[in-house]
């Protein structure tokens, strides 16, 4: 059986010498246009694949970026956004030298998972799904470079970097489709206010009822789940409130807040009208599907994964990237 191929050979079919290829492999500038187009020629014929341990020990990089999820297992296989910004990552880096670990850090486990991260073992870290008591993820970018997806609360540590969309602006369009379809008595289940969106979604929520001029009917909160989505409009029907519309700030809780409202004998969208956030399954699948704020959750994880690499190679990086939303109207409102 034949040896693999090694840097010497490579070398010596390409006509340069030993660091020369080295220099190659590891995309340093100082190497003309010609030496590369002769390495990589060797390199495809004699099928050399480098070796990672010795690129990383050269490099002083672990070419491996990590992706935390500071939620439970349960919650992340269930919700389809992180299957979706996942996709984009993995896309993203599927044309660089970098791998990603996935580490689904419950709150148990968030002293371990930041010990990982600040070890030597990934060169840069992706936040998703963050809380206000994640404070110690914010500081940890004194360690390694960090993008967070959505806004931190804390303001711990130094200024963070992260790619989001307005989700202040997003709430308020899709409820002003409420008040156009003639709600004026309008309700809101609001998301979990030690997040970000949570706390934005409801801002815009009054920002479009106060600029109409109607009233606050009342608010109820659940955790992004259907079930809480659920629990909040049967709370919202037993409390005798009086509303027409509904502003529900995800689509896994409107989907929860539908099935509330079968039991109930009520309809969407002639009882009560409905909007939400997020053109996943759950809004498009409701009967009636719902109008909703779409998110471009795979460009968004694809966006993530550009800044933080640009930030590991030391690049200038605004700290705050903005994506586009779009409305989809559907017969909810």
């Amino acid at each position: 059986m034949s040896s693999a191929p090694t840097l010497e050979m490579v070398a010596a079919s390409a006509g340069v010498s030993r660091s020369t290829v080295s220099r190659v492999i590891n995309a340093s500038p100082n190497v003309t246009p010609e030496a590369i187009a002769a390495v990589e020629r060797a390199i495809d014929e004699l099928g050399y694949v480098p070796n990672r341990a010795a690129r990383i020990l050269a490099s002083r990089r672990t070419f491996s970026i990590a992706l935390v999820i500071p939620e439970n297992t349960a919650k992340f296989f269930a919700d389809p956004y992180f299957a979706t910004v996942i996709q984009g990552l993995a896309m993203h880096l599927a044309n660089t030298e970098y791998t990603l670990t996935l580490l689904i850090a419950a709150e148990n486990d968030a002293e371990k998972t930041r010990r990982y991260l600040q070890a030597g073992n990934v060169d840069g870290a992706i936040i998703l799904s963050h809380h206000s008591d994640d404070r110690s993820y914010v500081a940890l970018a004194r360690s390694i470079p960090v993008v967070f997806g959505g806004r931190p609360m804390s303001a711990e540590g130094p200024d963070p970097y992260y790619v989001d969309v307005d989700n202040v602006e997003a709430a308020r369009e899709i409820t002003t489709r409420l008040i156009a379809a003639g709600r004026t008595r309008l309700a809101c289940i609001a998301g979990p206010q030690n997040m970000a969106a949570g706390l934005d979604r409801l801002e815009g929520w009054r920002r479009a009822v106060r600029d109409a001029g109607l009233p606050e009917v009342r608010i109820e909160h659940g955790d992004f789940t259907p079930a809480s989505g659920e629990d909040a409009m049967r709370r919202l029907l037993d409390s005798g409130a009086d509303f027409d519309g509904v502003f529900v700030a995800s689509a896994q809780m409107a989907s929860g807040a539908l099935a509330a409202l079968r039991e109930r004998a009520m309809r969407v969208p002639d009882d009560i009208g409905m909007v939400t956030i997020d053109n996943d399954y759950f809004a498009q699948s409701a009967q009636p599907p719902l109008t909703t704020i779409e998110q471009p959750t795979t460009e968004v994880g694809a966006t993530m994964a550009s800044v933080l690499l640009r930030l590991i190679d030391g690049e200038h990086v605004d700290p705050v990237t903005m994506m586009p939303v779009r409305v989809i109207e559907r017969r909810s409102a």
